[in-house]
């Protein structure tokens, strides 16, 4: 894990210092985090590199993850949708089996921490425990437009907590306690998006027997119908009738999914018998997705919901040019033809590939704007900033002029 000072030659010295005198008033406060998943995802990947940097800046920080079966994430599977406004509503047994392993995993993990960071609707139940320890829910989708039934569930948890995070305005709803705006973060020195050398970016291209003599466009997505890759594929198709290029969808799955293996069946199904359509279900490997994506002239991410879409911020960290639906918060990631091109159907994102395709010149400006739009906003020094001011905010309430 790189130290604090790794990160001063990309986003400069003053970000640094800024970040060490605001630990000295965090020193020795116990953190912990709760979610539903150790891999997969970008909740766990954010906590595997912001955990141990709240360490090295003095915070007792820790990491938990809870229980549960398939019946459980089938339930929570559920809820995901129906926050994204999905009109599947909960059952009375899909509420008994939430709350039988939220009480499962009330007696399992220690929620004893100073500050008690729950992650997503999946450990919510968590409150319960609460003492007089702070408690913040860290909502990672956009809620704007739930579900009612699935809502009024989750508002019966959600009153208990004593703050509340969302990655941007427009995807909360009125709250009865305080809300903070935080975005999400790459790592730029990990695995996923640290510079590579172009030899291991050519062997990782060979491994998977995807020829490099034509444009590739890559979209590197969980297989989740939310993704929209069955919609990539119909985009691709109508642009390669008149630009030859290929097509790469490259995902796995996360533990808390259990869609994702239908739907990555439902893409095979549609690109089969197709050589320039290269499918991969890919174990949990940051050095393939990032060599993967340097490999890429385009990277696309056509999702119908977002919460945030990190793989947005390693794209364009990466100098790629990119096409992306405007949902969630990648419009806050991609400024249209500034940053990237933001699209809102396939017809959209087909014409934004052929734009790309046929004008590398703007294509490589749009790759570099996004990097440093990315450096300033969207990087994990950022982040780590913006968590230590929310603690501090927990006990300091809203008067933070002498921080």
């Amino acid at each position: 894990m790189p130290l604090i000072e790794d990160y001063a030659p990309i986003v400069g010295q003053n970000v640094i210092d800024d970040i060490r005198l605001l630990s000295e008033r965090l020193r020795g406060r116990t953190v912990k985090n709760v979610n539903s998943t150790a891999v997969g995802g970008g909740v766990a990947e954010i906590l595997n590199r912001m955990v141990p940097l709240l360490r090295q800046m003095g915070i007792e920080a820790s990491w938990d993850v809870i229980k549960g079966g398939d019946a459980f994430f089938a339930v929570t599977k559920k809820i995901h949708n129906a926050l994204h406004g999905g009109a599947e509503t909960l059952t009375a047994q899909d509420k008994e089996i939430f709350m039988e392993t939220s009480r499962a995993n009330i007696e399992a993990v220690d929620t004893g921490a100073e500050i008690m960071f729950i992650h997503d609707p999946q450990p919510m139940g968590l409150v319960a425990k609460k003492r007089d320890n702070k408690w913040i829910w860290r909502c990672h989708v956009d809620v704007s437009r739930p579900e009612p039934g699935t809502w009024d569930f989750l508002m019966g948890f959600i009153g208990g907590y004593d703050a509340s995070v969302f990655s941007a305005p427009q995807f909360s709803r009125e709250l009865p306690l305080r809300q903070f705006q935080i975005t999400p973060s790459i790592d730029p020195l990990s695995d996923k998006n640290r510079d590579l050398e172009p030899e291991r970016i050519a062997s990782v291209m060979e491994k998977y027997s995807i020829p490099r003599d034509k444009p590739i466009v890559t979209q590197i997505s969980r297989f989740d119908r939310l993704k929209d890759p069955l919609g990539v594929i119909e985009a691709w198709r109508l642009v390669k009738k008149y630009v030859d290029c290929r097509l790469v969808l490259a995902g796995g799955g996360a533990a808390d999914d259990p869609e994702g293996m239908q739907v990555y069946a439902e893409v095979m199904e549609r690109a089969k018998g197709d050589p320039d359509l290269h499918v991969l279900l890919m174990k949990q490997d940051d050095l393939e997705v990032n060599a993967l994506q340097r490999g890429s002239d385009i990277i696309i991410q056509k999702s119908l919901k977002e919460g945030f879409g990190l793989t947005v911020s390693e794209a364009l960290w990466k100098g790629k040019p990119v096409v992306a639906s405007a949902v969630g918060g990648i419009p806050l990631q991609v400024t249209h033809k500034h940053s990237g091109l933001l699209c809102r159907s396939v017809e959209g994102a087909a014409f934004a590939l052929k734009q790309l395709l046929n004008s590398p010149d703007y294509a490589r400006t749009l790759g570099a704007n996004g990097r440093e739009h990315v450096r300033r906003n969207f990087l994990l020094t950022r982040h780590l900033k913006d968590y230590m001011l929310l603690f501090l905010a927990l006990y300091h309430g809203e008067d933070l002029v002498n921080i």
